[in-house]
Order: C-alpha cells, then structure tokens, then sequence
C-alpha cells in the first residue's frame, strides 16, 4: 500500500502482505519449503513449524538507516525481531556475520556471486559506439552511482590521464558541482544505465574494473556485486580496502588489488597497464566461476536442509540474481 512504511500503516502492512502471500500459494496449491527474507520486512512470521524461515543479509540495514531516510533506533527493533523469527540466518560480509552472531544470532557467511554465462564472450561483444572511440587504457566504474561512492578516488584517477568510463544510474543529489566537473574532462564518458544484455559492450572496453567505495559501516558490510563481475568479464580490479574486497583478495591471487585512498589511481593505473592476454582472463573467469549464483544456490539449500550434503539444485530450482 501507498506509504506502507509510515508508523500508523505498517502495523497492517506486513499481516496483509503474509495473508496475499498464502492466498497466491493456496491458488497454485503449493506449500514452501522455505521463507526467505532479504530485508526486515516481516513475512517470516506466522507460518508452520515445517516452513524453514531465513533471514539473508545482503547489506547492514541499520547502519545504512541514514541512506535510506529511515529511524536506526525503529530498524534496531526490527532487526531483534527479525533475527528472532528465523531459523537460518545468512549475511554477505564477514563483517555482517560478527554483528548478527554478537546479538545471538548465529549467522552463516553466504557472499554474493555472480551470473557467470552473462560475460563468457566478453572480448567478443560489440562495442557501443558511444565508447568507441575512448582512448586506452580505460578505468571502468560499472554500477550505481551514489554516495557510497567516493568521487576523489574518481577524479584521482582520471588526473592519471587514463580514461575512465562510468556506466549506471547516478543520483542527481551527489556532488553534483564535482560531478559535472569530472565528466566534462575529455576523457571521461558517463553512460547511464543500460539494458543488462548490452553490458558485455561496455566491458570490454574497460582494461580495469574499480570499486571506490567510502569507508563507512554501511560499506563495511557491503558485498559490492560489480568487484565479482569485473572478474567475471575477465578484467582486474582495484578496490578500497573493504571486508568483502579484502576476503576476495585473499582468494584471488593478485587479481584483486586493495588499495587505500592515496594509492588508489596509482594502481588503477598499474592493473590497466597489465597485458589483456587470452590466459589472464581466463584465469580472472575461472576464479569468478567459483564464485557464481548456482554454487551459491547449492551452498544455502544444502545450509538449510533443501538437499543433501554435495547433492546440486536442479536448474529450474535454483536460485540466483544480479547487481
């Protein structure tokens, strides 16, 4: 419903949402296996002892409270109630997973992945003409554009002379002065968001992927999805020193590179300079297999009872997403 979040609303909102839920289930006549929430929202509440109940973190809700104009002190209760109604609790960070096991409830470590098929023929795909013609090397920034970015690292690196190429949705209300300042450089393109299919075109055009994330608690126990799809797209990476960037670090040997602010342009830079060789994208593709939704599906169904120990999720069964 309109307003659904508003105090005097949301007593209502998530009994009427549970009732729609079971009514859908009751025409398809089908009972879940499990309940999955990836938010606060209380749709784990109310169902059979038989109906697993899973509360998947995919960031720090209430650190990110500020962000999202919401009250940290009502989203602590709602994590305390949250936590306490499910069976299983995942979260994407390590950092998630100290916090959430620190308040009682032990939590599973469960990364993001990637959907690995969608940037096999990267280095094959056509490029968009209105990147064509961008000098190399090329710095690439490919997701959402908001305040969690931190836009010195941008303007940083494009001061290195490299080009970089910006492509995704940007909220009009961050630094818009820096902002139309760094894309009127000549060798900086901004493309907003793209259809998911036309991706490929703009990675291959990238020589290295960034993920320039601030340092903040939101961040912290963030999982960025891109830091996986640069390496999906056979592309090296640099990151700010985040958790999740750091864990992957430790897996990937040397294909993702922690750097902290000063150093950041300057191993942009180095990474972009590393020959594009058929065998180092392979590698980077190899390692992101590792790391795909479907292996992921098959690590939360076997985490909470859907499959036996080393079983695989059939395919129509599986679960997955993107950025």
């Amino acid at each position: 419903m309109p307003g659904l979040s508003r105090p005097g609303i949301r007593a209502t909102t998530w009994p009427l949402v549970r009732a729609q839920i079971r009514w859908a289930l009751r025409q398809l006549k089908r009972s879940p296996h499990a309940v999955v929430s990836f938010s606060f929202d209380d749709v784990l509440g109310m169902w059979d002892s038989s109906v697993r109940t899973v509360l998947y973190g995919t960031d720090d809700w209430v650190a990110g409270g500020e962000l999202m104009g919401l009250d940290p002190g009502w989203l602590l209760g709602e994590e305390s109630r949250a936590l306490r109604q499910a069976q299983h609790v995942f979260a994407v960070t390590p950092e998630l997973v100290r916090r959430w096991t620190g308040l009682g409830a032990p939590a599973q470590f469960l990364p993001n992945g990637v959907h690995t098929d969608a940037y096999s023929a990267v280095d094959s795909a056509e490029i968009p003409a209105v990147v064509s013609g961008l000098e190399g090397p090329v710095a690439g920034l490919v997701g959402r554009i908001t305040a969690r970015i931190d836009i010195s690292l941008l303007e940083a690196v494009a001061d290195t002379g490299m080009s970089l190429l910006m492509v995704g949705p940007r909220d009009p209300a961050w630094e818009p002065e820096r902002w139309s300042s760094l894309v009127a450089r000549p060798r900086v393109v901004h493309v907003d968001e793209v259809p998911f299919p036309e991706l490929p075109g703009y990675y291959r055009k990238i020589d290295v992927g960034l993920t320039p994330y601030l340092d903040s608690s939101f961040n912290r126990a963030s999982f960025p999805l891109k830091t996986l799809e640069y390496l999906a797209a056979g592309r090296p990476v640099v990151s700010t020193d985040l958790p999740a960037s750091r864990w992957l670090a430790s897996e990937a040997a040397g294909m993702v590179r922690i750097a902290a602010p000063g150093e950041f342009a300057a191993a942009a830079a180095q990474a972009a300079s590393t020959e594009r060789t058929a065998a180092a994208v392979a590698s980077r593709q190899e390692f992101a297999a590792e790391h795909s939704w479907r292996r992921r599906s098959d690590a939360f169904a076997e985490a909470i009872g859907l499959v036996e120990r080393g079983a695989t999720v059939p395919a129509e069964n599986s679960v997955g997403g993107e950025r």
